[in-house]
């Protein structure tokens, strides 16, 4: 069995999370690549996706997700997810039990609970809201509620009801706004898909996951998806003819047929907050060395913009003035090309 190199992995992994050398034209090939790419931070979406295009541009970004090609919703790890209108229609089956028993744990645990007939009720009444191809902004998503009797008020309460409301299929993303979240009818946005059978499905998961994110370990694919171990084993054991198996430091990894092992060129890179290179394996060691993990992200779940250098996370750099950080103040690195790419990013509106 071929053992790689903690610099190998990084290199392989650089290459198909599109982030060196990207293939695709159009956001919608970056996100069907990854089958579901992490969303948490409305601003940094863009990014996300467009820098693993050859060229970035927001217009592009736009288009594809108020067209409804692109759909941020809550889907595994009953979080916010990009996701296509094509695969959208059988992950959402996959995952939503166990988002809804996350929903229900989290609210136990504060000592609340909420009624599946009060879910039903709300999901009525925004499908009601929301019905003939609307767009609605939170804010005015909230105001009709009110109008139709939902106390919004609480709203801590009310994201719950929301999320569940995404996670039982009837609302999703609705056009681009700058500043808050949209909302519109599922059933409307990109109509009617036929249905996959779950084993089905659970190998399509496998099968984008790891052309994405190899090398990457089973226990990564499982942290992935929150799934069970039985769902993940049976996904990975699907497309197993398709998986080579490497050692690195005694732990197994799959590297996907699909996954491109050559063309790497190092290149100091401005990462998003929440981006899949760090957020998309359960260990990150190898992306980052262990005293700086804590500036990176914190426990609780928050991920910063990083600067990433030769496959290593070497600091974070600010949104706005761009400025990067080196967690080593010794270190000296180029960023002119890296804050060359993103503020062109943000001048491609059009």
């Amino acid at each position: 069995m071929k053992e790689l190199s903690a610099k190998e992995i990084a290199s392989i992994r650089l290459l198909n999370q599109q982030l060196v050398n990207p293939v695709f034209d159009n956001p919608c090939e970056v996100v069907d690549w990854f089958g579901m790419m992490q969303a948490q931070q409305y601003q940094m979406i863009r990014w996300a996706v467009s820098m693993r295009t050859r060229k970035p541009k927001i217009a592009s970004f736009k288009a594809a997700f108020n067209q409804g090609k692109i759909i941020r919703t809550h889907l595994f790890r009953c979080t916010w997810q990009l996701v296509t209108a094509n695969d959208l229609h059988w992950q959402l089956p996959l995952c939503a039990d166990r988002n809804r028993q996350a929903i229900k744990g989290y609210l136990a645990y504060r000592g609340k609970s909420i009624s599946e007939r009060d879910y039903e009720r709300f999901n009525m009444i925004v499908a009601d809201v929301l019905k003939g191809q609307l767009s609605l902004g939170k804010d005015e998503l909230c105001l009709r509620l009110a109008d139709k009797g939902i106390d919004t008020r609480d709203a801590h309460t009310l994201s719950i009801y929301i999320r569940r409301a995404e996670i039982d299929g009837v609302i999703c993303s609705g056009h681009l706004d700058d500043k808050q979240n949209t909302y519109a009818l599922i059933e409307e946005r990109f109509g009617h898909h036929e249905p996959i059978v779950k084993e089905e499905a659970l190998a399509l998961l496998a099968h984008k996951y790891f052309r994405s994110h190899s090398p990457a370990s089973f226990a990564d694919f499982v942290w992935w998806t929150n799934l069970s171990v039985r769902d993940c084993r049976a996904g990975v054991d699907a497309i197993r003819q398709k998986l080579q198996e490497v050692h690195f430091d005694g732990q197994s990894y799959f590297i996907h047929a699909d996954c491109r092992l050559a063309g790497f060129r190092n290149r100091l890179i401005f990462l998003p907050s929440y981006d899949e290179y760090l957020i998309g394996y359960k260990s990150r060691h190898i992306a980052i060395d262990k005293e700086h993990c804590s500036k990176a992200y914190t426990n609780n779940g928050l991920f910063f913009p990083v600067v990433v250098n030769n496959g290593k996370v070497v600091g974070r750099w600010h949104q706005k003035t761009l400025q990067p950080t080196f967690f080593n103040p010794g270190l000296v690195a180029d960023t002119t090309s890296a804050v060359n790419r993103y503020a062109k990013f943000l001048k491609s509106v059009y």
